[in-house]
């Protein structure tokens, strides 16, 4: 980004503060100059200038015709050392947590609104519940139970050999097997929480700025959640925490939307309230696993009564601690309206130590000595799962429900789905998950079982269960399903490219059209259009991922067989059709497994591919977590705060103006930032935004947060925004902010891209199509940034002897 631009000559002192997007970008970049310093913030996050620049508060005469630049660089938030690539384990819990965010507006219906969130907790809580099963299903079932307890199997596998059944020996009893098994996925729940807690305590502890009219939540308050968190002239909050009986003057004056009340990028105490929860659900799952195998074989032969009611015992008890957890889950949402800074310590250290200690006392109940036990077939993983895929079906389709009727209260044309965007986005993170723990059982059951097929009964008798072999091979449907909606799309823009040849030609006003040239532009607006096609492609793969899960959970539990088997004897291209799919399937789910492991492999190693996956954590963990704890932390709880304590703090020192200039992703956390703003600091603020998605992405998928209402109020209570954006921009797009009043739209005219079409003395070589980058190369920018600096009220007189020390310089330089 180049500072040297031409800027007002009038007005004072000014800042230009440059927020990045997505995929990151180094302060030398942004800055234009080699020799960058940081003035404040750390290694993770923080505000650079130039080195030229460090100075510039003490020496405002030599910035009269120009801003200050200085860049906010938060890529190593998402994308920062090796253990990120540990993240890609969490990525349906993070789409779970997309869900979330994404309801209709009601601003009447409290009921509705609590309604949604707890449906989406509860799916969140299943997909851990998945994850968990997943692993007890590899080290169990097929690992302990099966392997070990076939002599073959065993026999071809000498790290296996001590609990082989064959042996003899004082591990070959299943139960000991079992409980030595446990230890796997008791370790993947405790690296989930550990992950979980390190990164609460990196980002959740982030306050943000308090010198506010509304002082912090510290002691105990009322309790549930409220209706919309659209504005404070609603009800409440979803999860609001307002104490009954505060005095109406203690209460906020000002109408605030959703993303800038007070507590709302701070969900510390709801993290960890689930954390807790889904810790425990883990710890529970072990449980059930490891108890319910011998329990059943000590009520099936009844040689021992206290064994047996030890059983039933340790099966009473995890119901009951899996009430609590579902109370837990159930019982609030978030607190917004105020810094909620309680935490619930009893309730977040109980909960899982009391889980975990019901799961070591399984352990010795499993290796009672029970002699004549032998371990045959398979553990009821199919009951598990199968009963997982219910639930999360009929949970998504409740969510459908709720979702409508919200929308029908204040229906939005441009709202994705018309409404169901969370539940559609639900869906996908439960085939998510599906698809990562059907992919690790069918993967590790084709180790163990060498040639043969699982299920098939042509060699081995290792095999994962039924139903994930009926998953697997709906794969290959799905994805001959989706063939029509991808020959529509492309046939759309090619015919859409055509129909713009003329239009480019038009915006050039050339005289001599170039083919070839009009052809590249019109193909690059066409291309850029299919990003308005995602919210019914959507639509169709949760559609379509909802009706196969459904029918193969029916054709696991009807036929009992995998589909090779159970379609034996129908027609011969019935047959094949059925063989072909789940040969295609276990490949495609195996596949699909390795490569998602040596992706995480690279990830760890190498950092470009790491800053590739951030762009993934970029877009899909800006919102906080409110469904699931053990998704990839919110960057926005660190980055809002940041951008609003400088914004603040330089203003209030300076007396200066200010536009904070934001760009892609960077333009939503400026958006965020310029919410949370005291009404006497927006007023000295300008804001810039580019390439943004803040209506065409977040207003269509997140229409309580950022739909129509909220952008006309931020238009209003910012002292004035221009949007920046091309029709070759797939991301990128107009707010549709209109007019009001003496304020202008936001919307700038649209931007040329390239910004010649030929040859030109001032462009004597073609100018690039530059889409979604580079939107300070066009002029456009410099002029708009000015005018809106020219806008803003001149400078106040400086209080002397505050903007040095508001610098917080580290002294450190990047150049």
């Amino acid at each position: 980004m180049s500072p040297a631009t031409p800027s007002p000559k009038n007005g004072g002192a000014a800042l230009e503060l440059l927020v990045h997007g997505v995929g990151g970008a180094t302060p030398q970049d942004m800055l234009d100059d080699p020799r960058t310093v940081r003035v404040t913030g750390d290694a993770t996050a923080a505000m650079y200038r130039r080195c030229d620049d460090l100075d510039a508060e003490d020496h405002p005469e030599r910035y009269a015709e120009r801003p200050v630049p200085e860049a906010y660089c938060w890529s190593n938030l998402t994308s920062g050392n090796g253990a990120r690539a540990l993240w890609l384990l969490l990525l349906p819990f993070m789409v779970a947590n997309l869900a979330h965010w994404m309801r209709p507006p009601a601003p009447d219906r409290p009921g509705l609104v609590r309604l949604y969130g707890v449906l989406v907790r509860l799916v969140a809580l299943t997909l851990t519940v998945l994850l968990t099963a997943a692993a007890c299903e590899v080290a169990l079932d097929l690992t302990a139970w099966q392997c070990a307890g076939d002599a073959a199997c065993a026999q071809d596998r000498s790290w296996l050999g001590f609990l082989s059944a064959e042996r003899g020996g004082w591990w070959s009893q299943p139960g000991r097997r079992l409980a030595l098994a446990a230890v796997v996925p008791t370790a993947l729940v405790g690296l989930l929480w550990y992950l979980s807690n390190r990164t609460w305590s990196a980002y959740e502890a982030q306050r943000p700025p308090t010198a506010y009219d509304d002082p912090p939540l510290e002691e105990p308050a009322g309790r549930g959640e409220s209706a919309d968190p659209a504005t404070d002239a609603d009800p409440g909050a979803e999860g609001d925490d307002e104490p009954a009986g505060t005095p109406e003057a203690a209460l906020p004056t000002e109408l605030r939307p959703a993303l800038g009340r007070r507590g709302f990028w701070y969900g510390r105490r709801l993290v960890a309230r689930l954390r807790a929860a889904h810790t425990a659900a883990g710890f529970l799952t072990v449980t059930a696993a490891l108890t319910g195998a011998a329990a059943r074989h000590d009520r099936a032969t009844a040689p021992d009564a206290l064994r047996t009611d030890v059983g039933w015992g340790l099966q009473a008890a995890v119901v009951v601690l899996a009430a609590v957890v579902l109370w837990v889950v159930c019982r609030r949402g978030r607190s917004e309206r105020r810094l909620d800074l309680r935490l619930e310590r009893v309730l977040v250290s109980w909960l899982p130590c009391s889980s975990l200690l019901l799961l070591a006392l399984a352990v010795p109940h499993a290796c009672w000595s029970r002699p004549e036990w032998r371990s045959a077939g398979t553990l009821p993983g199919d009951t598990t799962f199968g009963a997982l895929t219910l639930v999360q079906g009929g949970l998504v389709v409740a969510l459908g429900a709720v979702a409508l009727l919200l929308h029908r209260r204040r229906p939005e044309p441009r709202t994705a789905l018309h409404g169901l965007g969370g539940p559609a986005v639900a869906m996908l993170a439960c085939a998510l998950g599906g698809v990562m723990s059907g992919g690790v059982a069918q993967r590790v059951a084709d180790w163990l079982d060498g040639s043969a097929t699982p299920g098939m009964g042509d060699g081995s008798p290792i095999g994962p269960p039924v139903l994930l072999s009926w998953q697997a091979s709906v794969i290959p449907v799905l994805l001959v399903m989706l063939l029509a909606p991808a020959v529509v799309l492309a046939v759309r823009t090619a015919r859409a490219a055509r129909r713009l040849g003329p239009l480019v030609e038009a915006a050039y006003a050339t005289d001599t059209p170039d083919p070839v040239r009009t052809g590249r532009i019109a193909a690059t607006r066409a291309r850029a259009g299919l990003t308005d096609f995602a919210p019914p492609l959507v639509g169709i793969v949760s559609g379509a991922t909802l009706f196969l899960g459904a029918a193969s959970v029916a054709g696991a539990w009807v036929g009992g067989a995998v589909p090779g088997r159970a379609f034996e004897g129908a027609h011969p291209a019935i047959a094949s059709a059925a063989d072909t799919a789940q040969s295609l399937g276990s490949w495609m789910i195996g596949f699909g497994f390795i490569l998602f492991v040596t992706w995480g492999r690279r990830a760890y190693k190498d950092a470009s591919a790491r800053r590739t996956i951030g762009i993934l954590w970029d877009v899909g963990t800006f919102w906080p977590r409110a469904a699931h704890p053990f998704a990839p932390p919110c960057y926005a709880e660190r980055a809002v705060p940041d951008l609003t304590w400088r914004m603040s703090s330089w203003t209030r020192h300076t007396g200066g103006r200010l536009v904070i200039s934001g760009h892609s992703q960077g333009s939503v956390l400026a958006a965020a930032a310029v919410w949370q703003l005291p009404p006497a600091t927006r007023r000295r603020v300008a804001l810039l935004t580019y390439g943004s998605p803040l209506e065409r992405l977040y207003g269509r998928w997140f229409p309580a947060y950022f739909g129509p209402g909220p952008l006309r109020g931020l238009h209003r209570t910012v002292h004035c925004w221009s949007n920046l954006h091309r029709a070759t921009d797939p991301i990128g797009g107009p707010v549709r902010v209109p007019a009001e009043g003496d304020r202008p739209a936001v919307d700038r005219p649209v931007l040329l891209d390239p910004v010649e079409y030929g040859r030109t003395p001032a462009h004597p070589l073609p100018e690039p199509i530059l889409g979604h980058s580079d939107y300070q190369a066009d002029p456009v920018f410099a002029a708009e940034r000015a005018a809106l600096l020219d806008r803003l009220p001149p400078a106040l007189p400086r209080q002397r002897g505050t903007a040095r020390s508001d610098q917080g310089s580290s002294g450190r330089s990047s150049g």
